[in-house]
């Protein structure tokens, strides 16, 4: 890699933590130095790109990574994070997350189904109508989302569907005592 990709990325990273020049070097190099070296005139120490990821929280290795195997570790990363929230039970997290690489469409898909199932059932277990039609809304996607792409699954697509009747037939009789003029208890 050429200093100016390297000059290019350690840059990058600054802004992104929306860190100006200054933040960034403290007390061991200089902001001209800093300048010199996102600029590409100036070739950094090991010793110095080490402090520079260390202040901007990236690994050093993301430095000098080849930009397709970046995207590929960072398509990992983001298969990592969707796990680690699904077992976490921050579902929401995971139905935010999105694979801009296109790489891990068919993990994501599937991590997609599984928290919006769980969210669908966890709704499910309200006698609210609010409640239920977001479980029914959870549900759909859960469907959707466990039809596409290698890791399909026909079981979770019916498990949804399944729920989508129970709470169709429970939102009926709901409406129908509330058109009555009855409430439920």
């Amino acid at each position: 890699m050429d200093h100016a990709e390297l000059g290019k990325r350690l840059k990058a990273a600054r802004l992104a933590r929306k860190m100006t020049q200054s933040d960034v070097v403290g007390d061991f190099i200089t902001r001209n130095m800093l300048s010199q070296i996102e600029s590409g005139t100036a070739i950094p120490s090991m010793k110095t790109l080490e402090y520079l990821a260390g202040v901007l929280e990236i690994p050093l290795d993301q430095l000098f990574a080849d930009p397709e195997t970046q995207e590929e570790h960072s398509g990992i990363q983001l298969l990592q994070e969707a796990k680690d929230l699904l077992r976490n039970g921050c579902y929401e997290a995971v139905l935010a997350l999105e694979d801009k690489t296109d790489q891990l469409s068919d993990e994501l898909h599937a991590i997609h189904s599984m928290a919006s199932m769980a969210l669908a059932n966890s709704l499910a277990e309200y006698r609210d109508a609010e409640h239920l039609q977001n479980a029914v809304v959870y549900a759909r996607h859960a469907a959707r989302e466990a039809e596409i792409g290698l890791y399909a699954n026909a079981d979770r697509v019916a498990k949804a569907n399944h729920l989508i009747a129970q709470l169709a037939k429970y939102l009926s009789t709901y409406y129908s005592h509330l058109a009555a003029g009855e409430t439920e208890g």
